[in-house]
């Protein structure tokens, strides 16, 4: 009777542990569709907030240097890497987010455009992409160091439960906020 209950806790034993590691390694996967899905989005917000810049750019609600230099940025936003010349994707954004701070900070920029038919809207749905912006790296990022920390402990490693997946990479990127004269804080 003894070697049966030895084969018993043995078998029981294996499965445990067989269950467990699935389970690791199906988390894992299921973090690295999260992180996809995380990126896709913060895409789809970059996207929104470059259009938003553009829309500005071109409403003629700015003078002609600051609607060039905003445009000039989300071009370089919007390139794919094809033409050999083309910045990464986080200096191209980043760029954007200065030049829309240089916009916003330019003295007595709202109240030169107080008035103009649109101008509130406009400059309301470009502090709204810009902040929705913000949300969306940090929640990519905060899933890339979930999944990161998830790949780095031993059992994931010494069993490679991350099979060929690349570790995802952080979004870095300037998104800082500015202080307009009133003292509240737009998210550019």
């Amino acid at each position: 009777m003894g070697v049966i209950t030895d084969i018993v806790i043995v078998v029981a034993a294996a499965l445990l542990i067989g269950v467990y590691v699935s389970w690791r390694a199906g988390r894992i996967d299921r973090l690295h569709a999260r992180v996809e899905m995380a990126r896709a989005a913060l895409d789809v917000t970059l996207l929104r907030r470059s259009s938003v810049a553009l829309e500005l750019a071109t409403s003629g609600l700015l003078d002609p240097a600051t609607s060039l230099l905003l445009a000039a940025a989300v071009h370089g936003t919007r390139s794919d890497g094809t033409d050999g010349g083309a910045r990464p994707r986080d200096l191209a954004e980043s760029d954007l987010t200065r030049a829309l701070r240089a916009a916003f900070g330019q003295p007595d920029f709202r109240s030169s455009l107080s008035g103009k038919e649109g101008a509130d809207e406009l400059l309301g749905e470009v502090e709204a992409t810009a902040h929705q912006v913000f949300l969306a790296r940090k929640f990519y990022n905060d899933m890339v160091a979930v999944t990161r920390d998830a790949r780095r402990r031993p059992l994931a490693r010494v069993l490679r439960l991350s099979g060929n997946a690349q570790a995802p990479e952080f979004f870095e990127m300037d998104d800082s906020l500015i202080a307009d004269k009133a003292g509240a804080s737009l998210g550019l």
